[in-house]
């Protein structure tokens, strides 16, 4: 039994035809979108690597169902940089070496993306890393990734104050 799914993924209108309900919008997006930034670590919600923001939340989308998703705003790390002009989480990621061989970081940055705009980072290192805690490092990057979730939050807050553009 085929489903439609009309969904908005980066601003972009899809329509997809779904052949298996059992589709995850992880392997939607890996697999049939080639939005490839996602990354599929354990599959099974534990590690964190595939955390997109879905209708403004943080999900993992190893757990979420493509077919469940219809009409969903959804934004992935290929979305967060505007042409050449980085997302404040990720330039903080680079200035701070929060990530070391790399797997993790998309999921870490879309994890520190969803924590501020839920309003949950605040300025305490210790809220940061419990909002962080579903995202894990085999590197051991928290120290960089704690900072760098912290400097971003102080230059969005910033720019919202002075609105200035991001």
């Amino acid at each position: 039994m085929n489903k439609s799914v009309n969904l908005s993924i980066n601003g972009t209108r899809h329509a997809v035809t779904l052949d298996d309900p059992r589709v995850t919008l992880l392997d939607l997006l890996r697999e049939r979108l080639d939005l490839t930034g996602t990354k599929k670590g354990c599959d099974r919600g534990q590690c964190g690597a595939c955390t997109i923001i879905l209708n403004g939340r943080r999900v993992n989308s190893c757990l979420t169902l493509a077919v469940s998703c219809g009409g969903a705003e959804i934004l992935t790390i290929e979305g967060l940089a505007q042409g050449d002009v980085l997302h404040p989480v990720q330039a903080a990621f680079i200035e701070h070496d929060a990530f070391q061989c790399g797997f993790c970081t998309p999921g870490q940055i879309m994890s520190a993306v969803g924590l501020i705009m839920e309003g949950q980072a605040g300025d305490d290192e210790e809220r940061i890393r419990e909002g962080m805690s579903g995202n894990l490092c085999r590197c051991g990057a928290y120290a960089g990734i704690t900072q760098a979730v912290r400097q971003a939050q102080a230059r969005m807050n910033e720019r919202e104050r002075t609105g200035e553009a991001a």
